[in-house]
């Protein structure tokens, strides 16, 4: 199965996680079916699919068995269904199914940033690569971690509950141009301002901006 393909790729979600579903995505008001011999639920009444043998690259790609998933609209159903359990393990969570996904770095990419004002009153909007818009503030922080294979800073943003979005590198290079220094309880601090919050953009050594 080619998800790449148009004649292949399923039409919804439902569909993609087994047979025998509707048309329409929000089919929760069916009853559960009597489970078959093998089949594992959850607490919800979800069957468990397992591994679905979908990834996501550290450029925010979705593949599917190896094969990049063509659709851009697939690929946005697909990210509104996405969920980070407390073991950092991610899944796909349908009314009906469940199947875990791998994620290699973050689950969406931060494409574009607009700005608006400056200083303490600028606002930082970022669109992600499934068109999601976050402003960033007190519920959509930003953060800086670093890269584990490289030891450069790796720039986050909460797009929603335990999912982030990573920064590209210019829209990276776009932020720190908008940095400056600001007095905090921990002294002089290089960072921005977003929503009336300031957010630090830690140690920048050796990023050429």
């Amino acid at each position: 199965m080619s998800i790449s393909s148009k004649d292949n790729a399923p039409r919804d979600i439902t569909s993609f996680f087994g047979a025998g579903k509707t048309e329409n995505y929000d089919n929760s008001a069916d009853p559960i079916s009597v489970t078959r011999p093998h089949e594992i639920r959850d607490d919800n009444g979800r069957l468990l699919c397992g591994d679905l043998n979908i990834h996501i690259d550290r450029e925010g790609t979705w593949f599917y068995l190896g094969t990049p998933i063509g659709r851009k609209e697939l690929v946005k159903l697909f990210s509104t269904v996405i969920h980070r359990d407390r073991d950092g393990d991610y899944w796909l969570i349908t009314p009906a199914e469940k199947g875990r996904i791998r994620v290699e770095d973050a689950p969406f990419m931060a494409v574009e940033m607009t700005v608006s004002d400056e200083g303490p009153a600028q606002n930082l909007a970022f669109r992600t690569n499934v068109d999601d818009i976050v402003m960033a503030g007190p519920a959509h922080p930003i953060r800086i971690a670093e890269d584990s294979r490289t030891g450069e800073p790796a720039p986050y943003i909460l797009v929603r509950d335990t999912l982030e979005a990573k920064l590209t590198r210019s829209v990276f290079y776009h932020l720190v141009d908008l940095g400056v220094e600001h007095d905090t309880p921990k002294g002089e601090r290089f960072g921005v301002w977003s929503d009336g919050t300031f957010f630090e953009l830690g140690n920048l050594e050796g990023v050429a901006v």
